[in-house]
């Protein structure tokens, strides 16, 4: 049966999850939702209204690391999991790490200036949606933007809480890979993915599938830039290990 992945293009957490499915070759239906009307129809198959779900044979997985465990359960080559207990004790350890650590506060961080830009922000939400996706949000988007605000607490003192937050994510990630390539063991896996999709809005990889902007508004690239020497390990990786 055909793999739908419920999602939204511009976010990184379903950015981890198209990263699994195209390392694993496998082939998928991506279902782009719009923000705001994904609520009742993601409530309807699954426990929360957030995205990634992956859809697959009747079964409805929601949430990036429980369906990267799922695709390597029911789809083994390629495996992102390392195999001995303790390899993938270690890879969950940075994965959740990484999901928790930089995930939430790169949103937040970023959308605390995007938000500000509709004209950049909308196209994001809207890509490969409805043909009249882009008109609506321009008519929700302030309701819209007040919500997701709220929702993500993007407001001080949080902005800059994540901030530091963030740096301190990416300082201990950057010890973590003092004299080794990965994060676990001699290959890459679901500890390195995570690490690298969760960090790409802030060098905006053209494998993310995005149509970036050359640059992000200000004051956000001026810092993005200042972290640029630490970012360049997970480019690579989308260099050499997203297909």
């Amino acid at each position: 049966m055909a793999i739908v992945l419920h999602q939204f293009p511009i976010s990184h957490y379903c950015e981890k999850v198209r990263w699994a499915l195209d390392y694993k070759g496998l082939k998928y239906w991506s279902k782009n939702h719009l923000p705001g009307l994904h609520f009742k129809k993601m409530k309807a198959v699954v426990p929360f209204s957030s995205v990634p779900v992956l859809e697959h044979d009747g079964h409805y997985v929601q949430g990036s690391a429980a369906i990267i465990s799922y695709l390597d359960t029911q789809f083994p080559d390629y495996a992102l999991t390392p195999q001995t207990p303790e390899g993938r004790e270690d890879a969950l350890r940075w994965e959740t790490f990484c999901d928790d650590n930089i995930g939430p506060h790169v949103r937040r961080y970023c959308y605390h200036t995007l938000l500000d830009h509709p004209d950049l922000v909308i196209p994001f939400f809207a890509q490969g949606g409805p043909f009249w996706g882009r008109t609506f949000l321009r008519i929700i988007f302030p309701k819209l933007q007040g919500v997701m605000r709220k929702a993500m607490q993007i407001r001080e003192p949080h902005v800059s809480e994540s901030r530091v937050a963030l740096e301190q994510a990416i300082q201990t990630l950057v010890q973590a890979y003092q004299g080794r390539t990965y994060l676990v063991g001699e290959q890459f896996s679901r500890a390195d993915l995570a690490a690298a999709s969760l960090l790409a809005p802030l060098f905006m990889p053209p494998a993310y599938g995005l149509d970036w902007p050359s640059s992000m508004p200000e004051p956000l690239q001026t810092w993005v830039n200042g972290q640029a020497e630490h970012l360049a390990p997970y480019r690579r990786f989308y260099q050499t290990e997203r297909c």
